[in-house]
């Protein structure tokens, strides 16, 4: 079990185990709170002691051992219940209960009573006491259960047909029970500490430890990355040359050019080969493992229109221009933005309608959404992951975006990606 650890100016106290007991809050103090949960448990505990203790006392007065006093059966079993039930209190509520036990205490004297459960009540309370607060709290709280003690030995009378006992006895005696009680809690508090310390210092060890495995495993496979990046881009070099061989001896030589497809086709397989390897160096625990589904592209626009719609937010998508064939990746890119955007517009936009434009130029590919909504609420120095995912892929080909709040209302995301660089064959358009 964990255990909290208690900071040594706190006045909450501990319990018999080491853990923190909650305490009513300042507001509350002298009340008692309802139990619930680890309080219910301590208070039902702490009740049985203060029952077994008054029903000792009864059964010594019953027994011979204890005569009842001068009030009889009633008074005498009255006082032993009101004073026991600071025993009740005395981890609950320690401050109550010490100010329950020198008032009752007090009360039993002056009515010439001296129960069991009194004495129990004050030998418990500063033993508890001085196990769970700090030292200078626990001094005072001591102080405050003996001082009238000492002060009634001192002025009070002895006792009639008492032999051997003295003022000086009196006083010395409890003194002592006081020192004694008092010691022995302190004794607990310092083990206490030294074993909360102990297990903060082992917590703290395994997380360094576990820390500094994680930052191994880290760096082992930045440097295996570094190494596959290396013959990847070896590879791809190779392939380049060869083909530029091939090319140039295709007319004249062609087993030759023949022999250079059949080298760029087997680096090629190694190059992906070593690709997949470096996409497993690079991938961390916490991702899950990769998925066999195609990728989506621009034709899954109009499905991803079509789930949003249905979901609750009026979506159009446009398209102008010629649509020019695009990478795979890119492709990709384009309905990643498209989704998020769509996302943070059902999330966020509330009763409103959103578009989709896709606009093909010569140079260049625009995409907007635009919605009617409120929009996020954003904070202009953090923005959200989904921003950020947007903003990465756009500026890995070269492009720019652009979101914020639209003039009249409604919020907008616009980016801009090139095409020169990133056109492939008709035949090969991928989306």
């Amino acid at each position: 079990m964990t255990r909290i650890d208690v900071p040594a100016t706190r006045d909450r106290p501990l319990d018999e185990a080491g853990t923190d007991v909650v305490t009513p809050t300042s507001g509350s103090r002298w009340r008692l709170p309802r139990p619930t949960g680890y309080d219910g448990r301590i208070l039902a505990r702490d009740g049985l002691l203060a029952g077994l203790v008054v029903l000792a006392e009864t059964l010594l007065a019953a027994s011979g051992s204890a005569e009842p006093t001068s009030g009889g059966w009633p008074t005498t079993i009255t006082w032993s219940l009101v004073c026991a039930l600071p025993i009740a209190l005395s981890r609950l509520l320690p401050r109550v209960a010490v100010a329950l036990a020198v008032a009752t205490a007090g009360g039993a004297v002056l009515d010439q009573h001296e129960p069991l459960t009194a004495i129990v009540a004050f030998v418990l309370l500063t033993y508890t006491t001085s196990a769970s607060f700090p030292l200078r709290r626990a001094v005072v709280m001591t102080a405050l259960l003996w001082t009238p003690i000492l002060a009634a030995a001192l002025t009070l009378p002895v006792p009639v047909g008492s032999i051997g006992i003295t003022r000086a006895y009196m006083i010395f005696t409890n003194a002592l029970i006081a020192l004694v009680c008092f010691f022995v809690g302190r004794t607990v508090h310092a083990r206490r500490a030294t074993i909360r310390a102990l297990e903060e210092r082992a917590r703290v060890a395994e997380e360094n430890q576990r820390s500094m495995a994680d930052q191994a495993v880290a760096d082992e496979r930045r440097r295996i990355a570094r190494e596959l990046h290396d013959m990847v881009a070896h590879h791809v070099s190779v392939m380049s040359v060869l083909a530029t061989g091939a090319r140039r001896v295709l007319a004249r030589d062609p087993v030759a050019a023949d022999e250079a497809l059949g080298s760029i086709a087997e680096t090629s397989r190694t190059t992906l080969r070593e690709l997949r390897r470096l996409l497993d160096v690079l991938r961390t625990d916490a991702e899950p493992a990769a998925d066999l589904t195609p990728q989506p592209g621009l034709a899954g626009l109009e499905a991803l229109v079509d789930q949003v719609r249905e979901a609750g937010l009026p979506v159009t998508l446009r398209v102008e221009g010629a649509p020019a064939p695009l990478e795979p990746s890119l492709a990709l890119t384009v309905f990643r933005i498209v989704q998020e955007a769509l996302t943070n517009a059902l999330k966020h936009a509330g009763t409103a309608t959103a578009q989709v434009r896709l606009t093909f130029g010569v140079y260049w590919l625009v995409v907007e959404v635009l919605d009617t909504g409120r929009g996020p609420s954003l904070d202009p120095n953090r923005a959200g992951h989904g921003l950020v995912g947007m903003r990465e892929r756009v500026t890995l080909y070269g492009g720019t975006l652009r979101t914020g709040p639209r003039p009249g209302g409604g919020f907008r995301v616009y980016a801009k990606v090139p095409l020169e660089a990133t056109a492939v064959p008709s035949g090969e358009g991928a989306a």
